[in-house]
This record gives structure tokens, C-alpha cells and sequence, in this order.
């Protein structure tokens, strides 16, 4: 697998601790919306430290970029990634990763676990086949809502939010129940795309079950 040294081109903030990085992309350079690199900082005592982040770009742009949320509470390398300048390199290897687009259906994403979906969906607006595809995203607050313009401009009313630690009313309060997916989805014979923190893939999971989703209609992929 190869590994490729590119310079960030430019860097936006999405909300308080996820930011868009615009890198450089080699000649040739191709992957499946939903698929990840294996990438570290092109610096003294981070370039062996690989972390796996997915692709949010799309293939006819002319750069790459990464979606990543920084944990700023322990020293680790996204805190690190959060303190890079334009300039600075990141080291990435060739795309892989498990999710990949396989029918309409719902999206189920906790936090930074929607990234793989962002590639997806941008790429299903631009073929015309958004169709009746459906994101249910689950956060703490409103301010930790990833893209949530181009989401809402994306889907519209298919486009649904619960917030954990939110009881404004704008939005679901609480977190993803059997009873809140029966609310939302009106068709469990779809498929079923599901990112997040473990601990909600697996409660997920386990209410997918109960509700008789086929295991084949579930994509899985660990945040």
C-alpha cells in the first residue's frame, strides 16, 4: 500500500472541535465515497502514529479532504491534527474501508461517525439519486451538528436530529430508541447504513434486531 505526502491546502472550521482539511491530491488518485486512508502528521514523532479517517471529498474534485473531529481533552494526534496549519503535510496511504453505497435506505451516525455519509450523500446529490435516502444523526447539542446546512439543503425533511443533551425542542431529545426509529422510518426492508461510537452501534444494533432488519441489510463500520 502506498503512502503519499501531501500538503494541506487550506483548513475550515465546521463547529468547535471538528475542522475540513483540503490536501493536496496525487495524480490518478481515486476511492469509493464512504472509504478511509490510514493517515499521520509528517512530524518528528507522529509520522508512525496512522489514525484511519474517511474521505469527504469527491473524486471529480481537484483535492482531497478529510473531515476530523479533534479530542482535545488527552494528547493524542487528532488534538495535534487540530493545532496543523496550511502547509503543513499529512502522510496518506491508499483508500480502503468497508462502507460503501449498496441501495437506499437510513443512515444512522453519532458525531464525528457521519463522515464516512458525507462523501456518500455528495456523491448520491450529484448522480440525482438522492431519492428518498434518510439520515437520522445523533448528537450532543446543536453546535456538534456536522454540515448541518448542507445536510438539510441534502435531504430536506429527510434530513432528522436528536440531541442528547438538548431540550430546546428544535429537535428530538434523548438518544436513538426503538420507538424514535418506528417514528422516523417507515420502511425497515431498506438498508441500513450505521456509524458511530460504539456503544451506540451497538444499542443500534440491537433495536435493528428487534425490529426483524436482515443482518444483510446492515453496513456496518466502527468510528
Amino acid at each position: 500500500m502506498a503512502d503519499y505526502k501531501l500538503k494541506i491546502l487550506k483548513i475550515t472550521k465546521l463547529t468547535h472541535d471538528v475542522r475540513s482539511y483540503r490536501f493536496e491530491k496525487p495524480a490518478g488518485f481515486k476511492f469509493i465515497p464512504g472509504q478511509a486512508a490510514d493517515v499521520s502528521i509528517n512530524k518528528p514523532g507522529y509520522v508512525d502514529q496512522k489514525r484511519s479517517f474517511t474521505f469527504t471529498a469527491l473524486n471529480d474534485w481537484d483535492y482531497l479532504e478529510f473531515t476530523i473531529k479533534s479530542y482535545t481533552d488527552h494528547d493524542g494526534v487528532t488534538k495535534e491534527i487540530g493545532k496543523l496549519t496550511e502547509g503543513d503535510e499529512l502522510i496518506v496511504s491508499d483508500p480502503w474501508g468497508a462502507i460503501s453505497y449498496k441501495g437506499e435506505g437510513v443512515f444512522l451516525a453519532g458525531g464525528a461517525g457521519v463522515t464516512p455519509f458525507i462523501a456518500i450523500l455528495r456523491d448520491l446529490k450529484n448522480k440525482g439519486m438522492i431519492g428518498n435516502n434518510k439520515l437520522i444523526f445523533a448528537n450532543k447539542t446543536e453546535s456538534d451538528i456536522i454540515h448541518k446546512d448542507e445536510f438539510e439543503q441534502l435531504l430536506g425533511k429527510n434530513f432528522i436530529n436528536i440531541l442528547s443533551d438538548d431540550k430546546s425542542g428544535k429537535y428530538a431529545s434523548g438518544f436513538i430508541t426503538e420507538q424514535f426509529l418506528k417514528s422516523n422510518i417507515d420502511d425497515f426492508n431498506k438498508m441500513f447504513y450505521l456509524c458511530g461510537p460504539p456503544p451506540m452501534m451497538n444499542a443500534v444494533e440491537k433495536i435493528l434486531a428487534n425490529l426483524k432488519v436482515d443482518k444483510s441489510r446492515i453496513v456496518i463500520e466502527a468510528l
